[in-house]
């Protein structure tokens, strides 16, 4: 790898990540936009412009061949666009609603509860700093539990449907766009069928008009730019790095909950996100020895 394509592959990581971190600012824009009609518009626009990409990127090729070629993969398809679905209808929702803080716990908890994942569904054997770390996690959401006395089921939600989701995707290897165009094909019928109806009984963005429904329209951009961008940063950089990016998204929603959306926060957040980010530590500590592993035996 040459400097110059690992200063691009970072320069993607890092931006990703930061559009990734301040998208909570821009569904928090198109109030008082029902979440509802946001995830539908979101699902519908995600898939043309997928489409469009993809098309274009392939040339004439048949784009939906590898999606109608098995009926396990059609299947495939099918579940981890429903599962995306869900993850998106929680984020845009708890966003909206005023929960920005649990959505950036949400995706703190997801990369260690796609490692328990990888344990428990296909037996994958993790180093003691992994189970350490998964062990922070652990003891970070019991302390929100025990303080207050419920579950943080948005967090929690989020960091178990995208790790379902990566899950699932570990048995796609298809350019993201044109994956991500399969997933959202699947449900994006009835996703227009809704905005049709909601349109029509004057229930749906067009009622509310102004720059918020322009701003809208933006809502398929605002999810291929990140992924095209991530996609682009893992050719080019370490996983490690890529990782180690990831925390920097959930880490701007955090600071921009509490100090521009004015979300409370307390000393039982505070103290259960500590405990989460030494987590995390040693984590990122875990993957850095592995990786160093594989590169030396690679080079052997």
């Amino acid at each position: 790898m040459n400097k110059s394509d690992y200063r691009i592959g970072i320069i993607s990581a890092l931006s990703c990540n930061f559009i990734w971190g301040f998208l909570p600012l821009y569904w928090n824009a198109l109030k008082p936009i029902e979440s509802s009609v946001i995830i539908f518009y979101r699902i519908v626009l995600m898939a043309i412009i997928c489409y469009a990409v993809t098309a274009f990127t392939m040339r004439g090729k048949e784009v939906f061949r590898p999606m109608i070629e098995s009926r396990k993969a059609f299947l495939t398809y099918i579940a981890a666009g429903l599962v995306i679905t869900i993850n998106w209808s929680i984020y845009i929702w708890a966003v909206n609603a005023g929960y920005v803080i649990q959505t950036s716990m949400g995706y703190f908890l997801e990369p260690l509860v796609v490692c328990l994942f990888g344990v428990i569904f296909y037996k994958e054997r993790t180093s003691i700093w992994k189970k350490i770390a998964i062990g922070f996690a652990t003891v970070g959401l019991l302390i929100m539990i025990i303080g207050y006395r419920e579950v943080p089921i948005i967090a929690v939600s989020l960091g178990v449907s995208f790790a379902i989701y990566s899950a699932i995707k570990k048995s796609i290897s298809l350019p993201p766009l044109q994956s991500l165009l399969f997933e959202t094909i699947a449900v994006a019928p009835f996703a227009l069928a809704v905005i049709v109806y909601l349109e029509v009984k004057g229930i749906g963005g067009l009622q509310v008009g102004g720059y918020q429904y322009v701003l809208l329209m933006f809502a398929g951009l605002c999810t291929a730019v990140p992924l095209g961008l991530f996609s682009y940063a893992a050719n080019k950089i370490s996983l490690i790095s890529i990782g180690i990016c990831e925390y920097i998204s959930p880490s701007i929603s955090l600071i921009l909950g509490i100090f521009v959306l004015s979300e409370p926060f307390d000393m039982i957040q505070l103290a259960a996100f500590i405990v989460i980010w030494i987590g995390l530590i040693f984590f990122t500590y875990g993957e850095r020895i592995e990786y160093c592993r594989m590169t030396e035996n690679h080079k052997g």
